[in-house]
């Protein structure tokens, strides 16, 4: 559960976020300054933000 995800989306892969899921939520950090810690999002927020980019995608 706690390993980390990068997205390699972001402006071709040199300015990506990492994100990993926990018990609550999920933690998301810059992958350039990962030394600057993580903010957290509760699970229905994260839930939100998912289902957003899936509409976007569509």
């Amino acid at each position: 559960m706690n390993d980390w995800h990068i997205s390699t989306y972001s402006n071709g892969g040199s300015n990506c976020v990492e994100a990993r899921a926990t018990r609550d939520g999920a933690d998301v950090r810059d992958s350039q300054h990962r030394e600057l810690g993580h903010i957290t999002f509760p699970a229905a927020e994260w839930a939100a933000f998912l289902q957003g980019i899936q509409a976007d995608r569509l």
